[in-house]
């Protein structure tokens, strides 16, 4: 599609309006109804052709399939109390100390994020941490539930499938595993520790509280091990389509549904049941937001950026790497990495530009959001899930943390790709 020739700014302003919706949530309306409006305006008004809205939304097809598969595997997960059994042996294996609590709810963190995705982290890790603080008699289940939300982006490129992001910004042009490891294997172990680092500083007045060492750990039903079973197995699902360079909306949903008709058969359970207590809104909040960016590819945005990107990076490689990678990091928080992610992967797809340029961008967008609540599409389910948890995040308390875990993560995490080249 090519550019709007009317005035690009009713198409901006409206965008603005929509993304700040999704992020302050006014009258505590869901974020799905602010994006929805902005999309359903845009097109009310003439500004966007129906066909164009509905192109955007078919290219989130992948996304949806992803997130119902996650989705349906955490609700099938607490459905079975596999959720509890995990919780009750962390808090077992923690022996009442916080600090050890806090450290292994990190380390299970790490690696649900890489073989599952940073949302998986955010759907999937959220409830059993919350049934862990739990058991363990925790006063303040916050400081265990922040892990969730920052690890889920901090460990969110050491695979490609680590974070849909990834997949976005290289589309057809991903490296293969061996020669993605080296390039963001070190940077995202500096990222890791620094953000681990940073966030047990900030909750260390909380990490010396007792917990309660006397946990009863309940027996695993079945339907509980072949909820476990179903996890493990999408894991590796998702590691031979990213080998193979495969999309990971349909494995991701394939494995849910063939884990939640085995489960469901077998615990001879309705399906309306676990339908019921998953998070619909997600996807009309994606439909909507590709639907803006779709808006905003029409109006010559992501061409004049890149042009700007290649222009920047003739002169100065290092300097447009650079730039790329801070400036994404803090637009990804005024308009969620999602959108971010999808327009600076249309801007480096029609560029020719050094690797380390790319590298940047894409450092900036997985790394970036972990400096507010809003900052990422893994944060948003973090947020949802926490309110599942009865659980509500303070977004000046998240701020704070934020500002002291971010920074150090992104400027090393930067400093050593640009290092490797």
């Amino acid at each position: 599609m090519g550019a709007l020739s009317a005035s690009p700014w009713p198409i901006w302003g409206i965008a603005a309006a929509a993304t700040a919706g999704v992020i302050v949530r006014p009258f505590a309306w869901p974020e799905f109804v602010w994006a929805i409006a902005g999309a359903a305006l845009l097109v009310g008004l003439g500004l966007l052709p129906p066909a164009d809205a509905l192109a955007g939304v078919a290219r989130g097809t992948d996304v949806y399939l992803f997130l119902i598969g996650m989705m349906l595997l955490a609700e099938l997960a607490r459905e079975e109390a596999l959720f509890d059994w995990l919780a009750a042996r962390a808090a077992r294996i923690a022996h009442g100390s916080a600090t050890r609590l806090f450290g292994l709810i990190y380390a299970v963190g790490v690696v649900v994020t890489i073989f599952l995705s940073n949302d998986a982290t955010a759907v999937v890790l959220t409830p059993a941490v919350a049934a862990a603080a739990k058991a363990a008699r925790a006063p303040d289940r916050l400081p265990y539930l922040l892990v969730c939300a920052f690890v889920a982006n901090a460990a969110s490129f050491v695979l490609p499938i680590s974070n849909p992001a990834n997949l976005v910004i290289y589309g057809s042009h991903m490296p293969p595993l061996l020669a993605w490891l080296p390039r963001y294997g070190p940077p995202s172990v500096l990222a890791i520790l620094a953000t681990y680092v940073v966030l047990r500083w900030s909750q260390r007045d909380h990490l010396r509280e007792k917990l309660s060492a006397d946990i009863e750990v309940p027996p695993l039903a079945a339907g509980g091990v072949m909820a476990a079973a179903g996890i493990v197995a999408t894991a590796c699902v998702l590691l031979a389509a990213s080998a193979f360079g495969l999309q990971l909306g349909l494995p991701t949903f394939l494995a849910g549904m063939a884990t939640a008709i085995l489960v469901l058969a077998c615990a001879r359970k309705n399906p309306l049941g676990i339908a019921r207590h998953i998070s619909w809104g997600v996807l009309p909040l994606v439909a909507g937001l590709f639907v803006l960016v779709e808006a905003l590819q029409r109006t010559g945005a992501t061409d004049r950026l890149a042009a700007a990107l290649n222009s920047l990076a003739h002169r100065s490689a290092d300097g447009a790497a650079w730039a790329a990678g801070v400036v994404l990091a803090l637009v990804c928080n005024l308009m969620n990495n999602l959108p971010a992610g999808l327009i600076a992967g249309r801007v480096v797809a029609q560029g020719d530009l050094p690797e380390h340029v790319r590298a940047g961008v894409l450092i900036g967008v997985d790394l970036g959001p972990n400096l507010s609540v809003t900052g990422s599409l893994a944060t948003v389910l973090w947020l949802a899930a926490l309110r599942r948890e009865g659980e509500r995040v303070d977004a000046w308390r998240f701020l704070k943390i934020g500002a002291l875990a971010m920074p150090p993560a992104l400027l090393l995490a930067l400093a050593c790709a640009f290092a490797l080249g």
